[in-house]
């Protein structure tokens, strides 16, 4: 039968209903995911089309996925972290909501002083155990939306639930009906969607919740969860593992609008970031993201790769406040403790470092040469130089420059006299056995006892 499309304006075959396909063994997939054996990318080569919403934005897990695999933040600790992403995230946002745990006293309590800073993003919401109390206790918080945890792979309805496919729709669809009755807009986290019977289970299943959300009057929300990480990009590459192809068929077989659907992903094959996109493209308005990429095993998709992201996207920051992120970096270094791995993108020590002495001279000629941007302008971080065997007095002379904040005719260049001492006297270190950098308190040492005063 053809009909014309709400989504195309074009005359269209109806969509095929797919109906739930209650199978009596679970469907492990094990030509792709054959657990001896590194998973398997197979490809179709059919096409969705690119459908990039009109809005697209990111929502974060940093105090909920995120604190699962860090010492717990302490009360004061995430409200200074909702406060810096409010900060981030600009007046427009960019960064549209946040999730917070409610099971305990000080998970509530961190969360009514978050609510009391009345700010309007990111707007707060909960991530809870499927039950009556705990949805009451959402509205009573005054909290509109929450996360229902909904696995849909038969990895997790056979072997961890101990259900069949039937039982477990059956048990979400009464789960969110509770939401529902409460006046709780239901977030439904479709736990491991990339090893899931995506025909047979989930979209069956997001089909009923829409039913259920009609009926209701009260939208429900989809978050496509590649939980471990098996998301890949590639155009043409088959489902249950295309990004594309997940988005697409939740909006084309399940009706599900763009502003309603969400990508959360781990990083387990380096592809957080690039899938993350690719949700943003093929037609989800949200990505769900961690501070850092802190996050189980590998981490979530990093937030702050994300904003560049955006920005790269749309041409726009729209608002957000970039340098934000250096101050989030330090806050979870000397604040809470947190050890950033030096070379993360954007937060690690040694992002927009270089130790090679060639990279050095061309950094003292012009910045952009060996840095992705202005650093210093987005960031609040200019590019630095860390000096070890290969700096050469290319480096030592930008380092001096820097760490003393020289301009114009007053920096010094890789003939000065005190670099050739210096770079002597670098050489001469490494003539032994060290291997490590020379720190910033070595260099300001020697410096001193070569140049007495200079730059006093």
């Amino acid at each position: 039968m053809l009909e014309i499309s709400n989504k195309t304006n074009l005359l269209e075959q109806r969509s095929y209903k797919y109906s739930l396909q209650d199978v009596e063994e679970p469907n492990l997939q094990r030509d792709i995911y054959a657990y001896g054996s590194v998973p398997k990318i197979p490809f179709n080569h059919r096409r969705v089309p690119m459908n990039m919403p009109e809005e697209i934005w990111i929502t974060d897990t940093s105090l909920r996925d995120g604190q699962q695999s860090v010492e717990p933040y302490s009360v004061e600790q995430i409200v200074n972290i909702y406060r810096l992403l409010s900060k981030l995230g600009g007046p427009y946002g960019i960064i549209r909501q946040t999730e917070f745990f409610i099971y305990s006293k000080k998970d509530r309590l961190a969360l009514e002083k978050c609510l009391e800073l009345n700010l309007k993003f990111p707007e707060i919401t909960s991530w809870i155990r499927a039950s009556k109390e705990d949805f009451k206790l959402v509205r009573d918080l005054g909290l509109k939306e929450t996360g229902i945890l909904v696995s849909c792979s038969d990895y997790h309805i056979f072997k961890k639930m101990k259900m069949t496919r039937r039982q477990a729709m059956e048990y979400y669809l009464a789960t969110v009906s509770d939401a529902f009755e409460a006046g709780v807009i239901p977030r439904c986290h479709l736990e491991d969607i990339t090893r899931a019977d995506f025909y047979g289970f989930v979209v069956p299943f997001v089909n009923e919740l829409q039913k259920l959300s009609r009926q209701a009057g009260i939208p429900v929300k989809i978050r496509a969860c590649d939980t471990m990480g098996y998301g890949v990009p590639y155009t043409e590459a088959a489902m249950p593992r295309s990004v594309a192809g997940i988005i697409y068929g939740l909006q084309h077989y399940a009706d599900v609008p763009s502003e309603c659907l969400e990508w959360h992903g781990h990083n387990d094959f380096c592809k957080a970031v690039t899938n993350a996109s690719t949700a943003w493209l093929y037609g989800a308005c949200g990505v769900n993201c961690s501070l850092l990429g802190i996050g189980e095993r590998t981490g979530n998709i990093p937030l702050e790769a994300m904003v560049f992201e955006y920005a790269a996207l749309r041409g726009s920051l729209d608002g957000m406040d970039t340098q934000v992120i250096t101050e989030i970096a330090d806050y979870f270094t000397h604040e809470i403790g947190y050890e950033i791995p030096p070379m993360t993108p954007f937060v690690g020590k040694s992002f927009n470092a270089t130790r090679a002495g060639i990279h050095a001279d061309g950094l003292m000629k012009d910045a952009e040469i060996y840095t992705i941007f202005d650093t210093e302008k987005l960031l609040n971080r200019p590019a630095t130089v860390e000096i070890s065997k290969t700096s050469g007095s290319a480096g030592i002379a930008y380092w001096i420059n820097q760490n003393y904040r020289l301009k114009g005719e007053n920096q010094i260049g890789k003939s000065d006299p005190l670099v050739a001492a210096l770079k002597e006297w670098v050489d001469s270190v490494y003539e032994g056995e060290r291997q490590t950098v020379i720190s910033e308190k070595e260099m300001e040492q020697k410096i001193a006892e070569l140049a007495q005063g200079r730059f006093a």
